[in-house]
């Protein structure tokens, strides 16, 4: 029997869309900070990228900033409906299953999208191959610790009422496992960091109306289809309340925000020397001069 994937994509894009239907809740904080933190990542590359592509960015925020920076000639946005676009032309179409030519591109980018796709690994080897050679691959995905202050109150607050629990947070890549993917979909010169954004709310409640206003409420296929009680949800905010609140009485919620990049290969680019191959000796480099 095949495994189930992690995630519900359909179930995704539907929360996508009605986030965008929404629109202006105040809740594009995070969209709008990986966007500027993109775009200026960006600019410190000294060089003009013909074609471009932004992958699944939702609210349209990287790129109208990418657009901004005048260093793309032309910028495709892909989606994964319609109405996602905004009226704005692009492409329809599925993160799993890019649409674009091989070495079709010179620049893809993508903001708080890649982390929630079933085959990652198969999407990073479908982005090199849609660059040309010496093309960048541009990306911000959620990870780390990100949310593990709401997991660990629903958790605890399941087990305690019902006697056990089901995943309602979905789980996020860590550092490592992103340079892994990076890496083995063979990217040249990769870059892997991570930034973290603390947001501070009056209660749990609060939060869970941002993640639903951000279309990032859980689409786990092992979430549990039973109703969540008012009861389960009010121990949950009192357990968040306890243990993660700060002096003030407001509590905390983790954002991390892994940012990786990544070149096509190309024989112009800079190569690590071979082993054996350095002019002086690292003994000689720690040698105390006279």
């Amino acid at each position: 029997m095949a495994e189930q994937a992690p995630f519900d994509r359909a179930l995704l894009l539907s929360r996508r869309r009605r986030a965008a239907r929404r629109g202006g809740t105040g809740a594009e904080f995070l969209a709008g900070s990986v966007a500027a933190e993109l775009s200026e990542r960006l600019s410190l590359v000294q060089r003009r990228f013909e074609t471009g592509a932004d992958l699944g960015g939702s609210g349209g925020e990287l790129s109208a900033r990418l657009r901004a920076g005048g260093q793309i000639g032309h910028l495709v946005r892909m989606e994964g409906s319609l109405d996602l676009l905004s009226g704005e032309s692009g492409v329809v179409a599925d993160e799993e299953a890019l649409p674009f030519r091989d070495e079709s591109l010179d620049l893809v980018a993508s903001a708080l999208s890649l982390h929630l796709t079933n085959d990652t690994p198969g999407v990073f080897v479908q982005v090199r191959r849609a660059l040309r050679p010496d093309g960048l691959f541009l990306a911000a995905l959620l990870g780390g610790e990100t949310l593990n202050e709401l997991r660990a109150s629903l958790l605890s607050a399941e087990a305690e009422l019902e006697g056990g629990a089901s995943p309602r947070v979905s789980p996020f890549p860590d550092l490592r496992d992103v340079g892994s993917l990076l890496q083995r979909a063979g990217f040249a010169l990769p870059v892997i960091d991570q930034d973290r954004l603390t947001v501070r709310y009056g209660s749990m409640f609060e939060l869970m109306a941002d993640l639903q206003a951000m279309g990032m409420t859980s689409v786990l296929n092992a979430r549990s289809r039973r109703p969540v009680s008012r009861r389960l949800f009010l121990r949950a905010a009192e357990l968040y309340a306890e243990r993660f609140a700060d002096a003030d009485g407001r509590i905390r919620a983790t954002f991390d925000v892994v940012y990786v990049s990544g070149w096509r290969p190309h024989d112009s680019q800079q190569k690590p020397l071979r082993p054996g191959s350095a002019k002086a000796s690292l003994a000689e480099a720690l040698t105390p001069k006279a």
